[in-house]
C-alpha cells in the first residue's frame, strides 16, 4: 500500500516531468504554490485573535444564563412589551392601556397620507416659509416617481376608505370625549384633503402642509393621552416587579430598551424607567440598544449584548489596570482606538492630546475643498 509520503512524492515527480513540456504560464502557476513565509507568519499572528474571539464568545454564551435581574423592553405600537428575567424565569407583559395605541393610530393619519403621496411630489423645493429646512437632495430621493403620473390616487382612496370606517365607529370606541373630538376633527380634515386631491387629480407640498398644519393641535391632544397612558402603565409594572424582586435585587437591576434608531435618543420608555431604577447605577444599568428594526429574537439580542457589557466591565479593570481612561472606554460605547485616532487627526476634543500640524495635515479631501472655496 502506498503511504501518504509515497503518494506525494510520486505526484511531485509527475508534476516535474509535466513541467518540462509545459508553457511558461504553467511554470508560473507552480511557483505560486510555494509557501509564502510572510503570509504564513501573518496567519499565525491572526490566529491569536481568532482564538481570543472564540474564548470571548464561549464566555458570553455561558454568561447569558446567569444574567439577573434584567428587564428587556421592546418598543412597539402598544407602548412596549416588557419582559422580566429573574433567577432563570421569564415573565412578559404589555403594561400600557390601549388608549396609547388608539391615540397614536389617529395621530399617524398625516404620516399615512404622506407615505402614499410622497413619491409623486415635485423634486424641487417649493417656496414655503420653512424651505431652508428641506434638504434638496433628500427631496429628490423621496420624490422618485415625480408629478407625471397619478398612481397615488388608488392607494390614497383605499386609505381614505379605512379612515371613513374609523370615523363612523368613533362613538362606540369608549374613549374620553376630548379624544373623540380630536379624532373627529383630524379624520374629517384628512378625508377632505383626500377628496379634494382626488377630484382635482393634483396635490403639492403646500396643499399637504395646509392640511397637516391644521390638525397639529389635535395631534398634541392625542399625544397628551398617549403619554398619560404610557406613564401609568410603565410605572405600574416597574412597581410590581420591584416588589417581586425585592430591594436587594432591584438595586442591581439592568434594563435593556430595544428601539429603532429614530427613537433611540430620549426614548419614551427609557425616560419613564430611569427614575424607577437605582439612581446610583442607572447611568450604567439602563441600556438603550437601537437598531434599524426590532430583531426576530429580541430577548436573545438584548441578553447577548448585555452579557458583552457585563463581561467587559470586569475585563476592563483586569486587562487595563494601569490606565483607567482606556478601561472606561472598554466598559462603555467608546472604541478603544478612538482617542488615538482623534489624536492623530488633530481633533479638538476635551481630554484628547493634540497632534502636530504636520501629522494632521489636510486629512479630508472634502474639508480641503471647502477651505479652498471659503
Amino acid at each position: 500500500m502506498a503511504t501518504r509520503r509515497q503518494f506525494i512524492g510520486t505526484a511531485s515527480a509527475v508534476g516535474a516531468v509535466t513541467l518540462l513540456a509545459a508553457p511558461p504560464s504553467a511554470a508560473a502557476d507552480t511557483a505560486t504554490a510555494v509557501v509564502n513565509p510572510e503570509r504564513q507568519a501573518r496567519d499565525a499572528i491572526l490566529a491569536v485573535n481568532s482564538g481570543m474571539r472564540s474564548n470571548y464568545a464561549v464566555l458570553k454564551s455561558d454568561l447569558i444564563k446567569y444574567l439577573s435581574p434584567v428587564i428587556v423592553v421592546q418598543n412597539d405600537a402598544k407602548g412596549g412589551k416588557f419582559t422580566l428575567i429573574h433567577n432563570g424565569t421569564q415573565e412578559s407583559v404589555n403594561p400600557v392601556s390601549e388608549v396609547f395605541e388608539l391615540a397614536k393610530s389617529i395621530s399617524h393619519v398625516p404620516l399615512g397620507i404622506f407615505s402614499t403621496v410622497a413619491p409623486y411630489l415635485s423634486d424641487k423645493v417649493p417656496n414655503l416659509p420653512h424651505a431652508e429646512r428641506i434638504d434638496p437632495h433628500d427631496l429628490k430621493m423621496v420624490a422618485f416617481k415625480g408629478t407625471g403620473t397619478t398612481g397615488w390616487i388608488s392607494p390614497l382612496q383605499a386609505f381614505g376608505a379605512t379612515l371613513t370606517t374609523a370615523r363612523q365607529q368613533l362613538d362606540k370606541a369608549n374613549v374620553p370625549q376630548e379624544m373623540v373630538v380630536s379624532f373627529t376633527k383630524l379624520l374629517d380634515a384628512a378625508l377632505n384633503f383626500i377628496d379634494v386631491s382626488v377630484k382635482s387629480k393634483s396635490f403639492d407640498m403646500k396643499s399637504f402642509e395646509d392640511f397637516s398644519g391644521s390638525v397639529y393641535g389635535n395631534i398634541r391632544t392625542n399625544m397628551k393621552y398617549a403619554a398619560d397612558a404610557q406613564i401609568a402603565g410603565v410605572q405600574a409594572i416597574m412597581k410590581k416587579w420591584r416588589t417581586k424582586i425585592g430591594e436587594e435585587g432591584w438595586k442591581d437591576l439592568y434594563t435593556v430598551v430595544l428601539s429603532q434608531w429614530t427613537t433611540s435618543v430620549l426614548n419614551q420608555n427609557s425616560i419613564i424607567i430611569k427614575p424607577c431604577m437605582n439612581p446610583a447605577k442607572v447611568d450604567t444599568h439602563l441600556i438603550d440598544l437601537p437598531a434599524v428594526e426590532l430583531p426576530k429574537d429580541p430577548i436573545f439580542v438584548a441578553l447577548d449584548n448585555l452579557a458583552r457589557i457585563v463581561q467587559d466591565n470586569i475585563a476592563a479593570e483586569m486587562v487595563f489596570p494601569v490606565d483607567q481612561e482606556v478601561a472606561d472606554a472598554l466598559k462603555g460605547k467608546q472604541d478603544l482606538l478612538s482617542d488615538e485616532i482623534l489624536d492623530q487627526l488633530g481633533a479638538v476634543t476635551p481630554g484628547v492630546r493634540q497632534s502636530s500640524a504636520a501629522s494632521s495635515g489636510d486629512v479630508c479631501p472634502f474639508q480641503k475643498a471647502q477651505a479652498a472655496q471659503a
